[in-house]
């Protein structure tokens, strides 16, 4: 098992979806759940940096990562086997401007269709996020946002939640990309040019004196 953690881990890392000591990776195995050690690095895990913990609270959750509670409720209201958070830099922005990631590649279209983003008021290691996140993975969907925060998905083992984390990151550059060329649309027609108008050198609210009087 750590085999396949450090396999995972390291393609995280090297493919920029996880900072240093970023992301956590998790396991069930019936009432078992192994998950990575707190700020532990995805990267370079070593073979204690895997903490067996149970569904419920127990004695070994002050060692594990710091967004267990979420995984625990991920694990008891859907049928995930391995989640992978991440923190995907341009799904995380796509998270601060979107209601909803729709991707517009074939590829995101074919393997996850959308993802959610979930906002909360403590968006790290918070009851609120472990309480709202599962029931936007029920489902088809396998893959949702914490805003500003990150991606967790979900799969039948970790290659699975890795792939559909990859996916979403990739369809979010597509995005960003279309949208620094102005969305994919043609650029507005601009207005045909005007003759500047030509002014006065009297200002205005200043009357022109009569001086017709004056003539003899």
């Amino acid at each position: 098992m750590h085999e396949e953690f450090l396999r995972i881990g390291r393609l995280l890392f090297a493919e920029g979806l996880v900072d240093s000591h970023g992301g956590d990776l998790s396991v069930r195995q019936g009432a078992k759940i192994f998950i990575t050690r707190r700020d532990a690095m995805p990267g370079d895990l070593k073979e204690g940096d895997i903490v067996e913990v149970g569904l419920e609270k127990g004695e070994g959750d002050a060692a594990a990562s710091r967004e267990l509670s979420t995984h625990r409720a991920i694990y008891r209201e859907t049928p995930a086997q391995a989640i992978v958070h991440a923190h995907s830099p341009n799904a995380i922005a796509v998270s601060l401007t979107d209601n909803k990631i729709i991707p517009q590649d074939a590829e995101g279209l074919n393997l996850f269709r959308s993802a959610a983003i979930v906002r909360a008021h403590q968006a790290i290691a918070s009851d609120e996020v472990a309480r709202l996140l599962p029931s936007f993975l029920q489902g088809i969907s396998v893959i949702a946002v914490v805003k500003s925060h990150g991606s967790f998905a979900i799969g039948k083992n970790l290659e699975e939640a890795y792939r559909y984390t990859s996916s979403l990151e990739n369809s979010c550059r597509v995005l960003i990309a279309m949208r620094a060329s102005g969305g994919g649309r043609p650029p507005a027609p601009k207005e045909a040019h005007k003759p500047a108008e030509r002014r006065s050198a009297i200002p205005p609210g200043i009357g022109v004196m009569d001086r017709s009087r004056y003539k003899r």
